[in-house]
């Protein structure tokens, strides 16, 4: 199922690829309109209304939106927006591109499709207007609301009149009866009322419904012809009233899940006249039912319960029905997909009966027979002793209804009177009709084995002689055509047979067997008697024209005598395209709806009947060539009165003239195999055939001999152009030749001149050269010369820079020895100040000591006074021990300072050496990158020498070549002379700038090496200045080193001077 989503689109296709609707319960497709917000939501669809042909329709949505819809050109266009909701809608209004809305504000709004402007504007109600009905003719319309109706004149939008009701009595539903001046008021007390439309006035009241129906009338429905009128609410009962007589005619009671009907609508039909016969029923469950109001069957139903509809409009024609679902969106039905079971061709009523496998019966025995209306058993044996019975037996009629009886089950008779009554079989059943009537045998075996033999050669080039643009259709007109020359051989030589069967090859493209049978059909019965004076026209039968056409209009005759227009020209070109030159597609349908449905003489009264209806044009024309023309083209006449015409024709003409009495009448093909046709001069198709081929092969021969003679000729044209080719290109040859002689005679000429001009030329250029040679020497010595001089003070500012920066250097060195010489004197103060303040320290411990030493001694004399005067020999004893005491300590304090010397020595030492470890590597790595560059640029002096070497001899052997070259002028070999002794002054002072350029090579390059090491030396005499400094600084290092340890050492012995213990005085 399709579904299209309106969105925000104006307009644009319905759908995109072909519908299908027998594979989707009908449904053509699925309408929705959805908005494009940031949450989008459906825009239910409220009311639809078709217009008066079927195929268009508008429908309005809740936002007073209204769309118009064209089902047959699959287009849709929004048309107007109203800006409210929409109540009612109607589009059968006179002018086919207005309609009416119903606005939620009470108003009724007329708007055109077309310009989508508004027409007019009514108001009157004071409450919302449920319906619209519009009159027939399109003039009037009636607006309907709750409490009131009204009548409105759609050409000045006035209004007419007003029906006002008691305010206990609400309004059902006003509208027109349908191809009627009556208006229909239906009221909430069930009573119904007929007015006439243009006096009001009432014509009758129906009468109340029966007292047992409790049913209230909610919706009402009523046929195309306005005699029936279908009434339900409430209730699953429906009430079908008969308005002619007023009487309530019949109660339909739906199936029990039907509790109320919400809506109700007749489904037109084409070939009911108007008394519709199915009615469709929407109950609350959404379902739509169909029933058949005569028989009370269930015919097919649209809708379910998770889908149900909401409302249902049903187009004029029953084509279409556009349900509004309960969701919103709209469907669109197809009437014929929903009815295509319903409306299959009834099955055949002779049926086989085959044997029971133990049945001795013979199958010819179990036939039924069916004869105008009798049906018979099968007759069995005697032996079966069971005798036939008829079922049903007719009396009257037999030999009228065994003519009038078709194949599949169709009266002709009835048949005939439709065709009277309408003028035209339904559309949609035409070819099940004509089949019928031509009683077509279908005989695939038999049309397969024509096909088969392939394409008769007769139509091999068809398409040269009738170019048709669709190939499908030249296919299958070729192949029509072939088949029918296999059948028979005059077919082959009828020229004007694709002219009779193109018309049925186009209506019957699909199905080329069908084409088949009906042109052989038509070739039999209307046909009949064409081919006697073979090849010439049919004489017999265009003369039976003459002869009705002089019957029944000897003025018209007369007249086309008098311009000698005979049959050939007023009645063959009718016959022999069977019409289709001159009617359309519709017409010629229609006029062979006629033709097939009676005797084969109705076709040639045709042609009797276009020429008495076209009289009074032929009777204007006085020149042959325009009567020619009229009866090739397409006229201005009316097919239907053509058709009439033929009928008065068939019914006034006499017997004797008539063309039934020599036309037989309508046989059909026969089953199984396809009659021989053979109703035509054998022995002049024959003749004409051998002669075809005999001229046939004639032409072959001619052909090869011509295709012989004019490939020789083709030969010899083409060796004479050879020949006359190869003669012009040799004398063109021979042209060119002179030419290119006199050409180059001409050129050796201007060479010859060109030679001495461009010698004297030479000569002077040669002259201008040398006297620019010789400027140009002149002025690259020069040149020369002021290189040099700029070279040489280039380097002297060089080397005046490098001496600047060298002695700036020196300077920098300076300043900083001497700040590390101030440094050094800092530190020597500061140690100096440390260790007296640490022998001031000293000094006054070992003051203390020697206080406390001198006490003790004090005290130990006095003790030694009291002991001696004990004993004079342990005085002496410990006189010599206190001495030898005093000795050990002094040994032990001058041990502790040499340690203690001895071990700041070492320290010193150890950091001293370390330190020259360093600065050792760092000489060894400057030396290593020394060498390396000292070979780098040696190589490079040794390169550069040797490349001065070669240019200088390169020099001397370009000199001694000028010098030979100019040997005739002694005044030159001066000048070089001079100029050899410049050059030999040159080569000296370029000997010494390469030395230069050479030591400040060197002097970068050391620089360069110092950067990548992280020293900060820039060449070799500040890498030897930085040697001899770093030299400097390690002996004043160790003249400050030693001046420390002298000054230890005196420091020492004054200490040892202060400490030495006094001699002990012997007494």
């Amino acid at each position: 199922m399709q579904s299209t989503d309106l969105g925000n689109k104006e307009s644009g296709k319905i759908w995109h690829r072909k519908p299908s609707p027998a594979t989707h319960d009908g449904i053509i497709v699925n309408i929705v309109h959805s908005t494009s917000e940031y949450h989008p939501k459906v825009l239910r669809f409220l009311n639809v209304a078709f217009d008066g042909s079927g195929d268009s329709f508008i429908a309005g949505d809740h936002h007073g939106n209204i769309y118009a819809f064209d089902l047959h050109g699959n287009r849709f266009a929004l048309v107007q927006r109203t800006a409210q909701a929409c109540t009612a809608l109607a589009f059968d209004l006179r002018r086919k591109s207005e309609f009416l809305v119903a606005l939620a504000d009470y108003s009724i709004k007329c708007f055109d499709t077309v310009t989508r402007e508004l027409v007019s504007w009514m108001r009157g109600h004071e409450s919302s207007v449920s319906s619209i009905s519009v009159h027939a003719a399109g003039r009037y319309a009636i607006t309907t609301s709750s409490d009131t109706a009204q009548l409105w004149d759609l050409d000045t939008f006035q209004r007419k009149r007003k029906l006002n009701i008691r305010q206990s009595v609400g309004i059902q539903k006003v509208f027109f009866l349908p191809f009627s001046n009556t208006i229909l008021s239906c009221f909430k007390d069930n009573s119904i009322f007929a007015w006439e439309c243009d006096t009001l006035f009432c014509k009758y009241q129906l009468p109340a419904p029966p007292e047992g129906s409790s049913i209230i009338y909610k919706v009402f429905a009523v046929t195309r012809d306005g005699r029936i009128l279908a009434a339900g609410g409430k209730s699953n009962h429906l009430h079908l009233w008969c308005l002619e007589t007023t009487q309530l005619f019949r109660i339909i009671q739906m199936p029990t899940k039907v509790r109320a009907v919400r809506h109700l609508e007749f489904l037109p039909d084409s070939f009911d006249a108007g008394s519709n016969q199915v009615l469709g029923v929407l109950s609350q469950d959404g379902i739509m039912r169909f029933i058949n109001i005569q028989t009370c069957k269930l015919l097919f139903e649209i809708g379910s319960v998770e889908e149900g509809i909401s409302s249902s409009v049903i187009s004029p024609h029953g084509r279409y029905i556009a349900s509004i679902m309960e969701n919103g969106s709209l469907n669109i039905y197809s009437v014929q997909a929903l009815t295509q079971e319903i409306n299959k061709p009834p099955p055949p009523l002779v049926k086989v009966i085959e044997d029971l496998p133990n049945n001795t019966l013979s199958s010819s025995n179990l036939k039924m027979k069916m004869v105008s209306g009798r049906v018979q058993r099968p007759a069995r044996s005697k032996e079966s002793r069971i005798q036939t019975r008829i079922l049903k037996q007719d009396l009257e009629g037999n030999v009228e209804n065994k003519e009038n009886e078709l194949s599949e089950g169709l009266n002709k008779k009835r048949l005939q009177i439709l065709l009277k009554g309408y003028g035209e079989y339904p559309t949609k059943y035409r070819m099940f009709i004509w089949r019928s009537l031509l009683q077509l045998p279908e005989n695939h075996t038999a049309f397969s084995s024509l096909v088969d033999k392939g394409t008769h050669v007769a139509y091999l080039n068809l398409q040269k002689k009738y170019p048709i643009k669709s190939r499908k259709l030249l296919r299958v007109l070729q192949r029509t055509l072939s088949a029918l020359a296999h059948w028979s051989a005059i077919f082959s030589d009828t020229p004007y047979l694709p002219l009779l069967a193109f018309p049925f090859v186009k209506l019957f493209q699909n199905n080329q067997l069908i084409c088949f049978e009906v042109v052989a059909t038509l070739i039999i019965n209307w046909c009949q008697h064409w081919f006697e004076y073979f090849p010439n026209p049919p004489i017999n039968v265009l003369s039976m024209i003459e002869n009705v056409l002089a019957f029944h209009d000897k003025e018209l005759l007369q007249h086309f005598i008098e311009r000698d227009v005979t049959s050939q020209l007023y009645a063959w070109p009718l016959l022999e395209t069977v019409f289709s030159e001159v009617l359309t597609r519709e017409e010629w349908l229609r006029l062979f709806d006629n033709v097939f449905s009676n005797h084969p003489s109705f076709l040639l009264m045709a042609v009797v009947a276009y020429n008495t209806c076209s009289r009074a044009p032929l009777l204007n024309s006085t020149l042959k060539d325009d009567i020619e023309y009229f009866f090739h083209h397409r006229n201005n006449l009316d097919i239907n009165v053509v058709i009439r015409e033929v009928y008065r024709l068939m019914e006034t003409t006499p017997a004797d003239i008539h063309p039934r009495s020599t036309l037989d009448a309508f046989v059909a093909l026969t089953k199984g195999q396809y009659p021989i046709f053979n109703q035509y001069p054998k022995f002049i198709v024959d003749y004409q055939t051998r002669e075809r081929e005999r001229i046939r092969n004639d032409e072959l021969d001619f052909l090869r001999e011509r295709q012989t003679v004019e490939n020789m000729q083709a030969e010899v044209d083409e060796q004479r152009a050879e020949d006359e080719a190869w003669y012009q290109k040799q004398e063109l040859l021979r042209r060119a030749e002179e030419t290119r002689r006199e050409m180059l005679l001409q050129e050796e000429e201007k060479m010859v001149q060109q030679r001495h001009r461009l010698a004297a030329a030479k000569r002077e250029l040669k002259m201008k050269e040398m006297r620019l040679q010789d400027a140009a020497r002149r002025r690259f010595l020069k040149l020369q010369q002021d290189q040099r001089e700029m070279e040489l003070r280039r380097l002297e500012d060089e080397i005046e820079r490098k001496v600047h920066m060298r002695d700036e250097e020196i300077a920098a060195t300076a300043k900083d020895l001497e700040m590390r010489q101030l440094e050094l004197e800092s530190q020597k103060r500061h140690y100096e100040k440390d260790l007296t303040r640490s022998q001031d320290a000293i000094a006054k411990e070992i003051r203390d000591g020697a206080d406390a030493h001198w006490r003790k001694v004090a005290l130990e004399e006095h003790m030694f006074r009291n002991l001696l005067e004990t004993s004079q020999l342990g005085n002496r004893t410990r006189r010599v021990v206190e001495d030898n005491l005093a000795k050990a300590e002094q040994a032990c304090l001058d041990a502790d300072w040499q340690i203690q010397a001895l071990h700041r020595q070492k320290c010193d030492d150890q950091q001293r050496s370390q330190g020259y470890q360093e600065v050792a590597t760092l000489l060894r790595k400057n030396r290593r990158r020394e060498v390396e560059v000292l070979n780098a640029m040696m190589k490079e002096e040794a390169k550069k020498w040797k490349e001065a070497e070669e240019k200088e001899s390169r020099l001397e052997s370009e000199k001694r070549a000028s010098a030979l070259s100019d040997a005739s002028r002694k005044w030159f070999l001066k000048q070089e002379t001079s100029a050899a002794r410049e050059h030999g002054g040159d080569l000296l002072c370029g000997a010494e700038v390469p030395w230069l350029q050479r030591e400040h090579m060197t002097s970068n390059y050391l620089s360069q090496t110092s950067q990548l090491n992280g020293v900060s030396e820039m060449d070799s005499s500040t890498q030897t200045f930085s040697s001899r400094k770093t030299t400097e600084w390690n002996h004043t290092e160790r003249d400050l080193l030693q001046e420390v340890r002298n000054l230890r050492q005196r420091l020492t012995a004054q200490a040892r001077d202060r400490c030495q213990p006094p001699h002990l005085l012997v007494t």
